[in-house]
């Protein structure tokens, strides 16, 4: 057997958390990740609503058979892409061996964002046009809680027997039966190596004078104050409460006024590292190795001293989607270890299928020992998952987090 991430409780809490990677504000009662703009569609092709004769919404009539398609809104950066051919070589070889026309986007910043576009239509159990869509653990809490996902046949997703076994009985989808972890990953501090030659290792480094102006931060509530917090020494997966959120969004908005903080932002920041209009960020580990293997080796990552978030993402198909076995035959094609260990060589992001690991023994050697890929005990034990919050703090703190930031 290929090793497993280890037992360790903070990964365990990765999956009992209800928030992670991109991660903003509200949960379930008003969690801004997804709260924050309101429901206009996003090209969605139904205009009537399913709903059942109780008054919940019924899942479309899957249309799989006769229309061989599946739509899938994904994070940028988060699939195996060629840049000579301008296409995924994954996600060819699955159309090539499944006869299914894989249509993919890269539509999704940030948690809170995408689900505003979204929400009217699922609301409505109308198609918005995504068969498959990928959330932070989270904001999969809150769509599945409010019935705006379809459940998964495991029979059509065989592979899914190979989801670690720390990832499989989640608090917020029991028995997996709504979602699929599609990565793991951690959130800590970057800065560009030429301009940054001392390197940082503390999140306070990043309010260094001489990168005023030049520093970004995430828009996910639970990453950038998450990283605030433990560095004023709270275990944020531990008892705390408004009095150390306080001290921490004080921190925050002392560094918005004053100007060094540049720009507060979801995945997009990623162009503001390549443009070189900043310099250091908190930002997601994966995305720093893809860019340096892109742009040429430029940033460093680094979990702070006090330590990083610890997230997942997750693969749902919308209660609307009109292709659900087309959605669950691409789970089970990227849940075949050859195919996930395809994928994580590009994105670099802890990978969740059994196996894989050894698979990429034979795809690159020299990512078998990755801790970004496979992570290490000590790597882990440097991480912690931000507290599942009660629905009134979910809303206080996300609102206060969102003035802060000035959404």
């Amino acid at each position: 057997m290929p090793k497993r991430l280890p037992e360790d409780p903070r990964l365990r809490g990765l999956i009992s958390a209800q928030m992670s990677r991109r991660n903003v504000l509200m949960g379930a009662g008003g969690l801004t990740l997804a709260g924050l703009l309101a429901a206009c569609g996003t090209g969605g092709t139904g205009s009537s609503s399913n709903t059942s004769a109780s008054g919940g919404l019924s899942p479309a009539a899957d249309l799989s058979d006769q229309e061989k398609e599946v739509n899938w809104a994904n994070w940028t950066l988060y699939l195996d892409y060629d840049d000579s051919t301008q296409t995924y070589p994954s996600l060819e070889a699955f159309i090539k061996q499944s006869g299914i026309q894989a249509n993919y986007s890269e539509d999704i910043d940030g948690n809170d964002t995408y689900f505003g576009k979204i929400q009217g239509q699922l609301a409505a159990g109308q198609d918005i046009g995504q068969d498959i869509i990928t959330l932070t653990d989270w904001m999969a809490a809150r769509l599945i809680r409010l019935g705006y996902t379809q459940e998964l046949d495991h029979a059509n997703i065989p592979n899914s027997a190979n989801l670690l076994e720390t990832l499989k009985n989640v608090d917020f989808d029991p028995g997996r039966k709504n979602s699929l972890t599609w990565q793991s990953g951690y959130a800590g501090i970057a800065w560009n190596k030429e301009a940054v030659p001392g390197g940082l290792k503390t999140v306070s480094d990043l309010w260094k004078p001489e990168l005023k102006g030049r520093v970004e931060v995430l828009d996910e509530m639970r990453d950038t104050m998450g990283l605030l917090m433990m560095e004023n020494g709270v275990d944020i997966s531990g008892n705390w409460g408004a009095n150390e959120y306080d001290a921490a969004l004080e921190v925050l908005q002392k560094q918005i006024s004053s100007g060094q903080i540049r720009q507060v932002k979801g995945n997009s920041y990623k162009e503001d590292l390549i443009s070189g209009d900043a310099l250091a960020v908190i930002c997601w580990s994966g995305d720093i190795t893809q860019l340096n293997f892109e742009e040429g080796d430029k940033w460093q990552f680094a979990i702070p001293e006090a330590g990083g978030t610890l997230w997942s993402d997750n693969l749902m198909v919308p209660i609307g989607s009109p292709h659900k076995k087309n959605a669950e035959a691409l789970m089970n094609y990227y849940y075949d270890p050859v195919n996930a260990a395809t994928a994580a060589a590009y994105v670099n992001f802890i990978c969740p299928v059994e196996g894989a690991k050894e698979a990429m023994e034979k795809i690159d050697p020299e990512l078998v020992d990755n801790p970004l890929i496979f992570p290490t005990e000590e790597d882990l034990s440097k991480v912690s998952v931000f507290r599942s919050l009660e629905a009134d703090e979910e809303t206080d703190f996300s609102n206060r987090f969102q003035q802060a930031i000035g959404n």
